[in-house]
């Protein structure tokens, strides 16, 4: 892979701040929209504790955003239909000459099964604009929920997501790991094959799976239960982990966090995944339910960052019930 001019950095390195949409599609909330909107601006109001917070909201929305979130929320107007910032939004990278530039992907609402979104198509050039933030266009699908970088040469993504036939179908896997290496900045592009079994709704996002700590290092999803499916899944995904390579041509380093908390909701069971926590300046957001686990599994990933914060956040029902969780919800403008 030839040398890119830009560089993803982490989301464990420092951040300018933490950009958010406000919940706008009514239909995906089961009839809990009120209880989502004090979702988002709990997460919103405590993340301003460490760092600002831009939240996108829609025309319709503001009176109610505005009355949620605190001051360290800036509230900007733009016409949203979804409010998963992570997949919709730009995603930041710095470019030799530029300094910081948004990448604008294409956005098909995640293989068409959410319309509208021609809204949310055009976030990220709309956000750019509004910030008079330097842009670059890029002719393929991807959401941010579907990547995670180590800031070293590394990438990790899901085969059952990005090779998916409703994503880039014209595209083989080289050409996709060429566009990543490019747009990027990485050297090497770790496959794993599954994201979680229940994540009908993106194909299996990576951020729901696994996540960077430090250069090389990875933390998985792992599922304890051997009657769940996601027990084979991410076995078969750790496998893989540890026999991969970083960016630096080191063996990456891998741990598990073991537990998978399920919770029961009006529409059946969701999946509530340790790993779709959220890390900005000095502090880890993780999203939690009431499970015995909760403490333990908290304390652990602590470990992986030392220093931080741990801010355990008890919104990981409802952000499931809309299809999501903290690290979905939230993109990082780096520093």
């Amino acid at each position: 892979m030839s040398q890119s001019p830009r560089y993803m950095p982490a989301e464990f390195e420092p951040h300018l701040r933490t950009l958010m949409c406000w919940p706008s599609r009514d239909d995906i909330w089961d009839g809990q929209i009120a209880e989502a909107e004090r979702a988002y601006a709990e997460l919103a109001n405590t993340i301003a504790h460490y760092e600002p917070v831009t939240m996108v909201v829609d025309p319709k929305h503001v009176e109610c955003a505005e009355s949620l979130c605190g001051a360290g929320v800036s509230v900007v107007t733009v016409p949203i239909d979804d409010s998963w910032c992570r997949d919709s939004g730009p995603i930041y990278v710095h470019e030799e000459g530029k300094g910081l530039v948004g990448l604008d992907f294409v956005f098909n609402g995640w293989g068409e099964k959410f319309v509208p979104h021609d809204q949310d198509a055009q976030l990220a050039s709309r956000v750019l604009l509004q910030e008079n933030q330097e842009k670059r266009s890029v002719s393929m699908v991807l959401e941010g929920g579907s990547i995670n970088v180590d800031g070293a040469g590394t990438l990790i993504t899901t085969m059952q997501c990005l090779l998916h036939p409703n994503r880039n179908p014209s595209m083989s896997q080289r050409d996709i790991e060429l566009v990543l290496a490019d747009e990027f900045g990485v050297s090497s592009v770790v496959w794993l094959p599954h994201g979680l079994a229940l994540d009908h709704d993106t194909d299996g996002h990576v951020d729901n799976v696994a996540a960077f700590t430090k250069p090389g290092h990875v933390l998985l999803q792992g599922c304890s239960d051997k009657n769940e499916d996601d027990y084979a899944r991410m076995f078969i995904n750790e496998k893989i982990a540890r026999s991969s390579f970083s960016g630096r041509g080191e063996q990456l380093e891998v741990d598990v966090v073991p537990v998978l908390p399920f919770v029961e909701i009006d529409s059946g069971r969701v999946v509530v995944p340790y790993l779709n926590f959220y890390v900005g300046n000095n502090f880890v957001m993780i999203p939690v339910t009431g499970h015995d686990a909760d403490h333990d599994m908290v304390q652990m990933i602590g470990e992986f960052f030392p220093g931080r914060d741990m801010v355990p956040l008890r919104i990981g029902r409802i952000l499931a019930v809309g299809g999501g969780g903290i690290h979905c919800i939230t993109q990082q403008v780096p520093a």
